[in-house]
């Protein structure tokens, strides 16, 4: 009932809604129609009162929930359903527990702050509450378990397209980091749950530094990591940036889905990578080799050139790739 509620509030923004009118057409008391109002009120929802008028929506709170994105979505699947969290450890862990549990495809976990932000290779993501886009998908396609993979390159794809948008101009690292100044601005982590031939599903997590200032950094990242607020010199949208992705995601996830292919995906993230042309370092658990990035298959690999003239293909997984002096 809040988001109908909220839904007629927003239709009526230039004008008062009764609360009779309200309850009338949800089907409720007066009462209430008062108790949510009150609700959306906690929720930072500014909405003015006036005896005999009704209710005045005045200002929306820039929080990520169902009810501010829905009018911004374009989609048929992705975010139908929006689970929003003031805070939580991890988006991610929270969709893998719901997927496990049947939890439809499509639908988003998305948080103002996480506790526990997660990112690749078991590596901590910082999450400050109202700064950023913390946000997981649920996906179960029907697609062999060796192709899990192309969904990382669909979203950075996705949220390179969205960001550059916004006049920012955005660069993919492969396979998952967003790279603006030479610093990341947006990690991305796919998990994965399956069988042999079978994939019970796909959490896809996005982390996006949206309006948090250099100094708000932990040490440790200050140098490797930004924001597009530090690059852009103004706050972001954040709602318009998460229906911009969200919108995107679905349209190349469709060409996955429909033709077993990521080509327009591949394409977005070679002629957006920072990498490509470059010397770089490939970093495995046991090892680190030198080598030139020369190309991203239709599969989403990526090909190395290694000193003594080698092509090889490159795997995302338990591989980082690095520049020669630095990040990228």
């Amino acid at each position: 009932m809040k988001e109908k509620v909220l839904n007629m509030l927003k239709e009526n923004k230039k004008g008062f809604i009764s609360g009779q009118k309200l309850s009338e057409i949800l089907g409720v008391s007066r009462t209430a129609v008062w108790k949510v109002i009150n609700h959306l009120r906690d929720e930072g929802y500014d909405i003015e009162s006036v005896s005999r008028k009704g209710y005045r929506l005045k200002v929306s709170p820039d929080i990520l929930t169902q009810g501010e994105l829905n009018r911004l979505l374009n989609t048929n699947i992705i975010g139908n359903k929006i689970i929003h969290f003031d805070s939580i450890d991890s988006t991610n862990t929270y969709a893998k527990e719901l997927a496990s549990r049947q939890e439809k495809a499509g639908t988003v976990i998305i948080a103002e702050e996480q506790t526990a932000g997660k990112g690749r290779l078991g590596r901590n993501w910082t999450s400050p509450k109202g700064k950023g886009i913390w946000m997981s998908l649920i996906l179960k396609p029907d697609i062999d378990p060796t192709d899990a993979a192309k969904i990382t390159q669909i979203g950075a794809a996705a949220v390179c397209e969205a960001i550059r948008d916004m006049g920012i101009e955005a660069y993919v690292k492969w396979p998952n980091d967003i790279i603006l100044n030479n610093k990341k601005v947006c990690g991305i982590l796919t998990e994965m749950s399956g069988e042999l031939n079978t994939i019970n599903y796909i959490v896809m997590g996005i982390g996006i530094n949206a309006n948090i200032d250099s100094t708000e950094f932990p040490d440790d990242i200050r140098k490797i990591a930004t924001s597009l607020k530090e690059y852009h010199r103004e706050e972001i949208d954040r709602k318009h940036l998460v229906a911009s992705i969200l919108n995107r995601f679905e349209d190349l996830y469709k060409e996955l889905i429909d033709e077993n292919s990521i080509k327009r995906s591949i394409k977005i993230c070679k002629d957006s990578s920072i990498l490509l042309g470059k010397q770089v370092r490939i970093i495995s658990r046991h090892k680190e080799e030198l080598g030139k990035a020369i190309d991203i298959t239709e599969n989403g690999e990526l090909i190395i050139e290694k000193e003594n003239g080698e092509v090889e293909k490159v795997i995302s997984g338990e591989i980082s790739v690095r520049g020669i002096n630095g990040y990228v």
